[in-house]
């Protein structure tokens, strides 16, 4: 419908103006649209965000990973959704027909589907992680070959940082098994190689008494969950016996604790007197018998 004002100045024949009147209503037009754009994804983003802390606030950390994931993944739908909305009412402020746009689309969307079969791949994925929980922002997890703590999750990818700091940016076509180590607790396994002449009981009591200082420094007392367990004599190898342990430990400090262990262990060594193996090469000389002369 056009606007009544152009109207009335086509009745009065003052075509001069109408051009330009044109013009300053589609700039009006297209001001409108993308203000109403900007307002809508800026509250929505602001309602998201207030939703998010209220429900992070009694919930458990591994509850508050998953919310802050899923709250990320849907303020980038959001600005998909109004970007599109805001591209198709601008093209049809500017009277360019959107439904034959829009049928193209479709028929396009088909022929790329069969050609990007993995970045549909990809989407399908990353909203099967997210619905089951699989992975959380923050976790430190390992996917297609790759170990790290997650910086961000999305339907196309996974950004992980490793050990050293490195980046990588893992499709998620290319994840066929998640391997999560922030779940609840971990244990720090612990080979421990001792002499073949080393008494078992005193070994194990060792062990023990090394946890037990570790779980009443303060420093660990809220990191180490359980008391030490000793599966037992596990392997004979070349020139020592090794004993096998664990220590339940909450999921961000498996190698804080097991390094702190191994360390005072060596010192316990030390102190009670029980060896610590190495490789021992024995040489064997043949007595050779000299004939006697009678």
């Amino acid at each position: 419908m056009k606007n009544p004002f152009i109207h009335f100045l086509k009745k009065f024949e003052l075509e001069a103006y109408v051009e330009w009147l044109d013009f300053i209503f589609i700039v009006l037009d297209l001001t409108i649209v993308l203000f109403v754009a900007w307002f809508i994804l800026r509250i929505t983003k602001k309602i998201i965000l207030s939703i998010e802390m209220k429900m992070s606030e009694n919930s458990s950390l591994d509850d508050a990973k998953r919310i802050q994931t899923l709250s990320r993944v849907m303020r980038y739908i959001t600005s998909v959704v109004v970007f599109s909305l805001s591209v198709m009412t601008v093209l049809s402020t500017l009277g360019i027909p959107v439904a034959p746009l829009l049928a193209t689309a479709g028929v396009a969307g088909v022929a790329i589907g069969f050609g990007a079969q993995s970045l549909v791949k990809d989407y399908f994925t990353g909203f099967v992680m997210l619905i089951e929980n699989q992975i959380r922002q923050g976790d430190v997890v390992e996917i297609a070959g790759k170990i790290g703590t997650v910086e961000e999750v999305t339907l196309r990818y996974i950004r992980l940082r490793d050990y050293e700091g490195v980046v990588h940016f893992v499709p998620n076509n290319a994840i066929t098994v998640v391997t999560n180590r922030s779940r609840n607790f971990l244990y720090a396994v612990m080979d421990i190689s001792v002499a073949y002449n080393t008494d078992l009981a005193h070994l194990n009591q060792t062990l023990r008494n090394v946890t037990k200082e570790m779980r009443e420094d303060p420093k660990f007392v809220n990191i180490i969950l359980d008391d030490l367990e000793i599966a037992g004599l596990d392997n004979f190898g070349e020139s020592s016996i090794v004993v096998r342990c664990r220590i339940k430990v909450d999921t961000s400090s498996q190698m804080l604790v097991k390094r702190e262990f191994q360390g005072r262990l060596k010192m316990a060594f030390e102190q009670e007197g029980i060896e610590i193996p190495f490789r021992h090469l024995v040489i064997q000389q043949p007595t050779i018998k000299t004939p006697s002369i009678t």
